[in-house]
């Protein structure tokens, strides 16, 4: 019998370059930005099935529960892991393998990142199983793409002799850095791949590796999993042992160094999604090469991008444009600048801009809340509560709320009164009260939150109960 492979997914970072979209405090690749699925959702799907084990998704704490939530909408379960700090892709890897291996001494490993995009997931496991037979082999394998341009912001792989016994499989002779134009079209007359950051290995092979080629990530590592604790359904690696952990990419702690390393030439379409340019190569386009997510009107635009989920959108005799907006920030660009994003994102950093960071929707273990509108001394949210869920029993110390319920049930405490409150029925939390909003019934609960105080930060609650170990 075949052993199933064992997904493993990478789902960190900010994803700052698709900015005002993916932000900290919800990035790239839990956004649905081509499909239907999330980036995240559609890598979980791309490899569950026959052949396949429950996944490992490595993450931080702020995501747990967005990734929690959005495993659960597509009926998938599997183990997630959260690294105490980010220590770069080597020890997030290692992690993974380390934990593969309790689950299965013969494991074999799939590494992906989250965010990137592979329409056809078919071709891709395709190219899994011409791996299979080099990485049992004791290979450790990663898939390059085939260029169909001289792109400058990718890393390339340069293929070498083909591994006897696998079929589609060669030797990496060399790793390179992102090259400039005119070695990009050298790198694409030579056969030279895009360097797609996928990975294929027996968890046993890569740690043994590991543990010889960079010791100083093997042994923190192994402790960090040997000392993680369960966080409710999280598995929470031990913060001392990981941040031992050198920071170092996989690329340069093992496969630059290592023999072992192969690559499978690989021809499935593939994007890491580094800019709003490659959503618009990916996108369903018109007659004049326009694409849009959400409602967009073109006229006498050609080549342009328009992603608008909330607002109308018209753009006029424009060419190579992206238009992208959300209910705080409005971001226009030419096409081939688009990459030139991250730098807006740096100078809203500098000057403590929230759009920075925050998305005026933020989303909690119990549901989420929208920031409809604020002032010196108040601010209105729109509160959402799933079915079952409910928030901490709290109070605050600069504000008093008023709650009005749009739709669905709400039970609210105040102090030693509970009360069930329905559609246009509203309550006060005076200031230092004790306080609790919960979800009794099947439909999501709708409510309108008026803050009025001093002082409006999400940072004035103290927690005294919470069922998401928040206190």
């Amino acid at each position: 019998m075949v052993a199933a492979i064992i997904p493993v997914i990478l789902c960190g970072g900010s994803g700052s370059r698709l900015w005002p979209a993916s932000r900290d405090s919800f990035p790239k690749q839990f956004l649905t930005l081509v499909g239907s699925d999330s980036l995240f959702q559609a890598t979980v799907r791309r490899v569950a099935g026959a052949g396949y084990g429950a996944p490992i998704v490595i993450t931080g704490a702020d995501y747990r529960f967005l990734v929690a939530e959005q495993m659960r909408a597509l009926g998938i379960e599997g183990d997630i892991v959260l690294e105490p700090l980010r220590r770069d892709s080597c020890a997030a890897i290692a992690a993974a393998a380390e934990i593969a291996l309790r689950r299965d001494p013969a494991a074999l490993v799939l590494v992906l990142a989250a965010d990137h995009a592979i329409p056809d997931a078919a071709s891709f496991r395709d190219h899994v199983e011409r791996g299979r037979i080099a990485a049992e082999a004791g290979r450790i394998v990663t898939f390059g793409i085939r260029p169909d341009r001289p792109a400058t912001g990718y890393g390339y792989i340069r293929p070498g002799r083909p591994v006897e016994g696998a079929e589609g499989v060669n030797a990496i002779a060399a790793f390179v850095e992102k090259p400039d134009l005119a070695t990009a079209e050298r790198y694409l007359a030579d056969g030279y791949l895009w360097n797609s950051g996928n990975f294929l290995f027996s968890a046993r092979v890569f740690l043994d590796e590991l543990a010889r080629l960079a010791p100083t990530i093997a042994g923190p590592v192994r402790e960090a999993v040997q000392k993680a604790s369960r966080d409710l359904d999280f598995l929470r690696l031990d913060g001392e042992a990981f941040g031992q952990a050198t920071a170092k990419s996989v690329d340069y702690a093992v496969m630059e160094k290592t023999d072992r390393a192969a690559v499978v030439p690989s021809d499935f379409a593939w994007s890491d999604i580094g800019a709003w340019s490659a959503i618009w190569e990916l996108a369903e386009k018109d007659a004049d090469g326009n694409a849009a997510s959400g409602e967009a009107v073109f006229v006498g635009a050609r080549n342009c991008y328009v992603g608008s989920p909330d607002l109308l959108t018209a753009v006029i005799g424009l060419d190579d444009v992206v238009v992208v907006t959300t209910k705080d920030a409005v971001l226009v660009t030419a096409r081939d600048r688009a990459e030139e994003v991250k730098s807006v994102v740096q100078q809203l950093t500098a000057a403590r801009r929230r759009e920075a960071t925050e998305h005026r929707m933020s989303y909690r273990p119990w549901g989420n809340f929208e920031s409809i509108d604020r002032g010196t001394r108040y601010q209105v949210k729109r509160i959402t509560v799933h079915p079952g869920g409910k928030l901490s029993l709290q109070s605050h110390l600069h504000r008093s709320e008023h709650w009005v319920v749009v739709s669905g049930t709400a039970q609210v405490t105040v102090g030693d009164d509970v009360r069930l409150l329905t559609e246009n029925q509203s309550i006060y939390i005076p200031l230092g009260a004790v306080h609790r909003l919960e979800n009794p019934g099947h439909i999501p609960l709708e409510i309108i939150e008026v803050q009025s105080g001093p002082y409006l930060g999400e940072d004035d609650i103290r927690r005294y109960e919470d069922d998401y170990r928040r206190t």
